[in-house]
């Protein structure tokens, strides 16, 4: 049982996140994340199902208006995918649509 001490919480396939409290789980584990590993997965997760540029999670996620390297997301990303048991290799849970974005699926 997941305990947010009444909050709005987010849930999409096994994850579970607490915008408020700032905390996440997953299959009822919960997962320790840094603030801009929390932030990303919250900008996903806000969206489930839909694709997310990478110019619009730079600038919701680290407050950058310009264009920069996609570095800064895809270091992120691994280790967000690493906390959360997603297979960089074949990820069920954040997907990478090539050139385009990404996308937390709401079906795995």
């Amino acid at each position: 049982m997941i305990s947010t001490g009444g909050g709005c919480v987010i849930e999409v396939q096994d994850v579970v996140l607490d915008p408020t409290g700032r905390r996440v789980w997953r299959a009822g584990s919960e997962v320790r994340l840094s603030r801009m590993e929390f932030d990303l997965l919250l900008a996903l997760a806000r969206r489930p199902g839909q694709l997310v540029r990478r110019d619009e999670l730079m600038r919701e996620v680290w407050g950058v208006g310009f264009w920069t390297s996609t570095k800064t997301i895809d270091v992120h990303l691994g280790w967000v995918r690493r906390k959360l048991g997603d297979d960089p290799a074949g990820p069920s849970l954040i997907t990478t649509v090539r050139g385009r974005g990404l996308r937390l699926e709401v079906g795995g």
